[in-house]
């Protein structure tokens, strides 16, 4: 029957097979296939969309193995019929995802043929689905993972479904069944969780952006979604939205379902509302959870549809008894000190955050994130805005002790790499509105060519006179702004960034490090990365990333399991000095409010330009704690929403890192660390060479004037600075005016230059905060990104 090799040729024509032969095997195959793909059909049964849609819940445990709550799968799920949801969300659906829904056989042949090409270079299998697809894999097929298995297997299934099943029901089952974010699975529970409304009633707007939703929550709900990824701001969501809603409506109007005139209508994104949770996740919870959740898509173990969907055992690292200790830390703050009523103009809108993490591993143990979880939506710990203020300085500290400060003499190339290391003991300038040059003596100048100068805490000369210097070690207990300006322009700003990355800092927190502000505090990382930076100090430079989730598991069992990594960021030389070096804020400096009784504890005091947020960040050997505190609208409806001042909030003139945050600190810490073994940090190793302990030549300083002398002589206060453009100091001979007391030079002490007197008080020619900006112990910073500021030190 088969003639080959062909019995009747001779030589190589009897290997090349006949048309016959040729057509027949191609038959054939034709043939089996057909036959296969038929035997499958036959095979193939609807699945039974009840047992595999109905979600379950996730349970997440505390760092003790209890159960912290259990919360997800059907919580958020109603399902309606077709005729309670509206025509204008039906065609929404269809126009964008699935023209052809009503004429097709369920599957789109093209769409797989883009699957499979897909496949075969290794990338993902999605693009080939239809809305009868989606809704088989969503409510029929339990097995979710991307292999050609079971995408054959939802091929088949989908042209059953097709062919067995009316499009209304298919349309109405995927309606019911996809995910819209925000826990809500089905429209019902979509049009509740984004309008509040039932979806009978949305109109055509809100129908095109329930289906662009759809297309992932994570990057399309206005809300945002940045704990999973950065990317994912409200600005970028809405923006994606906004351009997807207006596709929808345009093609509803295209595919004659919506009329032009209907759809002039909605030419805006829709209002929606805030996030909800439900009743299990108030208080401190639903803060846990969503910093569990969000770990745990990270890691890309789970990913956000699945996870939603339940069934999954989250091990998180959080102590409830930490946990509790600190709420109860802050609460009584807000009991003793915050009255709203009494002060509405001082103590509204007051918020605080806070991290705990244990210093060994990175492991968050606590975490203070707001109020309520169901009230307050923003979690307090891992997201601020907050300027950090002086609890910046270790950083500039570390970087002098890792790199050392660059030779003067040497031109900007050879300078980066000679450089001299230096010891805590070295002096630099204290002096009040110190004018503040570059490493080689030269006046930093902006791009106009305005100067720079540097303002302390109440515009005090801090030092020795005549030329006002310090040691860094005391420096650092006042919290001399000068004196840490000025050390970071010798390093230089870019390793002053360096060493905040390298202790644990996100450098997309960093404000650019162009203006010598960067080295005060005018960076905004979370309490968080606050506490895990701390923590690399205080485990001598082994840098660690916070983590809240040890391990997931389901019924397949164990999912993902976290595995602590460290890096030597600093030397333990370098990292147990600054240890020593905050030991003595502690002991007899600013953070003296934040002792523990029998306990070694370092830790830095902030406080921000305008007293707009007050920082206390400290550890012992075991545990490193960071507490912010500031003024911040949590209402929506307000336009251009700012950060407030918070002079006079709780009773208190001012508010220092020193006040509520380092009380709030001193108050968990002391609960959070019995039991805990009683441990010193490790003695450090002298480091570097004393720079600058030659005395420099100076002018007899002109004296300083009395408070009314100033008074008399000040202007009116000049306005604060703009939140986004930097405003410099001016050039000298624009501050040399008949309100300057001395105007010479204010003298480098990283280049033995000599010292100028208090020229930049408040209200004089150089451009400090206005008298209602300054700030007593806090640090004065610029604003988020980089702005001349000159004030009072942290």
């Amino acid at each position: 029957m088969i003639d080959y090799p062909r019995h009747d040729k001779d030589g190589w024509h009897r290997w090349v097979p006949s048309w016959r032969l040729v057509s027949g095997l191609c038959i054939a195959f034709i043939g089996c296939l057909v036959g296969a793909a038929g035997l499958a059909y036959a095979m193939v049964s609807v699945p039974v969309v009840d047992d595999s849609a109905k979600a379950q819940n996730n349970v997440y445990y505390w760092a003790d193995n209890t159960r912290m709550v259990a919360t997800g799968g059907d919580r958020n799920r109603q399902n309606v019929n077709l005729s309670q949801i509206p025509k204008a969300m039906r065609n929404a659906v269809i126009s964008q995802e699935n023209k052809t829904f009503y004429t097709d056989s369920g599957i789109d042949p093209k769409g797989i043929a883009r699957a499979v090409f897909n496949m075969a270079r290794g990338g993902e299998t999605q693009g080939g689905s239809t809305i009868t697809q989606q809704y088989v894999k969503n409510a029929m097929l339990n097995d979710q993972s991307q292999t050609i298995s079971r995408k054959v297997k939802e091929i088949f299934v989908s042209i059953k479904v097709g062919a067995e099943e009316p499009k209304d029901t298919i349309l109405e089952g995927y309606l019911n069944s996809a995910y819209y974010g925000r826990g809500s699975y089905g429209v019902q529970a979509a049009a509740r969780a984004y309008f509040n409304v039932d979806a009978v009633d949305l109109n055509p707007g809100q129908c095109a952006f329930l289906s662009a939703v759809l297309k992932g929550a994570t990057y399309y709900d206005p809300a945002g979604s940045i704990a999973i990824d950065p990317a994912a701001t409200p600005e970028a969501n809405k923006k994606r939205a906004f351009s997807q809603m207006q596709d929808t409506l345009d093609k509803m109007v295209e595919y004659k379902h919506l009329s032009q005139a209907e759809r002039a209508k909605y030419t805006e994104l829709p209002t929606t509302q805030n996030p909800q949770s439900n009743a299990n996740l108030g208080g401190q919870i639903g803060y846990l959870v969503r910093l569990a959740k969000a770990s745990v898509v990270r890691s890309g173990a789970v990913t956000e549809q699945q996870l939603e969907k339940g069934g999954y055992s989250i091990y998180t690292t959080f102590e409830k008894k930490k946990v509790d200790a600190l709420e109860k830390a802050v609460k009584k703050v807000y009991k003793e000190k915050i009255d709203p009523k009494k002060r509405p103009k001082t103590d509204t809108h007051v918020q605080f955050g806070g991290a705990s993490i244990d210093t060994q591993t990175g492991a968050i143990k606590a975490i203070y994130g707001g109020e309520d979880a169901t009230k307050h939506f923003t979690n307090n710990a891992d997201v601020t805005g907050a300027q950090v203020g002086s609890t910046f300085k270790p950083f500039v500290l570390a970087a002098a002790m890792k790199w050392g400060v660059r030779d003067p003499d040497l031109g900007p190339v050879q300078a980066q790499d000679e450089r001299t290391v230096v010891s805590p003991k070295s002096l630099y300038s204290g002096k009040n509105d110190l004018k503040i040059n570059n490493y080689d003596g030269s006046i930093w100048e902006n791009e106009k060519g305005e100067q720079w100068r540097q303002e302390n805490d109440g515009q005090d000369n801090v030092g020795n006179p005549p030329d006002y210097k310090i040691d860094l070690r005391e420096a650092m207990r006042e919290s001399v702004n000068s004196a840490f300006v000025q050390l970071g322009m010798d390093v230089g700003l870019d390793k002053v960034k360096e060493s905040a990355v390298d202790a644990g800092l996100l450098e997309d927190s960093l404000a650019g490090s162009g203006y010598p502000s960067f080295s005060i505090g005018v960076s905004d990382p979370s309490a968080i990365r606050m506490a895990g930076a701390y923590a690399t100090f205080a485990d001598s430079g082994k840098q660690r990333e916070p983590y809240s989730v040890t391990k997931v598991t389901s019924k397949d069992g164990t999912l993902y399991t976290h595995k602590v990594k460290e890096k030597q960021a600093f030397t333990a030389k370098v990292a147990d000095n600054v240890t020593d070096v905050l030991k003595t804020v502690v002991e007899k400096g600013t953070g003296s409010n934040a002792q523990l009784p029998g306990r070694e504890v370092a830790g830095k005091t902030g406080t921000t330009d305008g007293n707009k947020s007050a920082w206390f960040v400290g550890y012992t050997p075991q545990l490193s704690t960071a507490i912010s505190m500031y003024r911040y609208p949590d209402d929506e409806t307000i336009k251009d929403r700012t950060f407030l001042e918070m002079f006079g909030t709780g009773g208190e003139k001012k508010i220092h890192g020193a006040s509520f945050p380092s009380t709030i600190w001193q108050d968990y810490m002391s609960d959070a660390v019995k039991g805990m073994k009683v441990e010193k940090f490790p003695k450090p190793e002298p480091i570097g060479e004393v720079i600058n302990d030659t005395p420099s030549p100076t002018p007899t300083p002109s004296p300083s004037p009395s408070a009314s002398e100033t008074e008399e002589t000040s202007p009116s206060p000049s306005p604060s600075p703009s939140d986004t453009a930097p405003s410099p100091s001016p050039s000298a001979s624009e501050t040399c005016s008949v309100w300057d007391w001395n105007c010479e030079n204010g003298g480098n002490s990283g280049n033995g230059n000599g010292g100028g007197g208090p020229g930049g008080s408040e209200g004089s020619q150089s451009p400090s905060p206005s008298a209602s900006e300054t700030v007593g112990e806090g640090d004065t910073n610029g604003n988020s990104r980089g702005n001349t500021i000159l004030g009072p030190n942290g």
